[in-house]
């Protein structure tokens, strides 16, 4: 049994979760609310000294040893039960480049914009927005144009690669303004496949938090 900590609004979460599902392995969630990450509970000292050293969700207990980064923690599941993580040296070379870009723009980028809209104490400043808004527009490009004549991102079957740069593509679109299906039609055709993944469910239905109304 895989015990996960995290949260429903966490796409970075979800990305485990939906590995976890998509390779048929139990788990359980344990419950990190909104209001205590955004509070600095996972910053805390204790959390770092009794959860996680890097102050963060996700977090995933295999056994005694307890896994953060969701990126890590994938490569290592898929690697564990041999799903997911390529069919050759060459497309697991390419499954990490694209994990990689996840972590490094496409995600990064676009989660911060999100957080700031969506759940931040302030309203975001323009010109902060303006500058992360352009560079989604740049990584979701370069996504789109990728996937307009290839049903995945390597290969030709769902591997971790996209289910890493999917995490945070399945939320509302009130919560960061950005509606994939009309703005980015080869992107959208893929989320409809990697839905088809065994015991997909969308973040608020697949772990515990409620969804709550964008504040800005």
């Amino acid at each position: 049994m895989y015990t996960l900590h995290g949260f429903s609004q966490s796409g970075n979460t979800y990305k485990v979760a939906l590995l976890l599902q998509a390779l048929k392995q139990p788990w359980q969630a344990v419950h990190v609310p909104l209001e205590s990450f955004t509070g600095g509970l996972t910053r805390s000292e204790s959390w770092r000294q009794e959860v996680n050293d890097m102050g963060e969700v996700p977090m995933l207990e295999v056994g005694d040893r307890k896994m953060s980064q969701s990126a890590a923690i994938m490569v290592y599941l898929a690697d564990l039960h041999g799903a997911f993580g390529g069919q050759s040296a060459d497309e697991r070379h390419e499954i990490l480049r694209w994990m990689f870009f996840d972590n490094h723009k496409f995600t990064s980028y676009f989660a911060t914009f999100r957080f700031m809209k969506a759940f931040g104490p302030v309203a975001p400043d323009p010109a902060v927005s303006a500058w992360l808004r352009s560079r989604i527009d740049n990584a979701f490009g370069i996504v789109e144009k990728h996937l307009t004549d290839r049903a995945f991102l390597v290969g030709n079957q769902p591997t971790i690669a996209d289910i890493s740069l999917c995490g945070y593509l399945y939320f509302p679109a009130e919560e960061s303004g950005y509606d994939i299906g009309k703005q980015y039609p080869a992107m959208a055709k893929w989320l409809g496949r990697v839905k088809q993944l065994p015991g997909w469910k969308a973040p608020y239905d697949l772990l515990p938090g409620q969804q709550v109304p964008a504040r800005w």
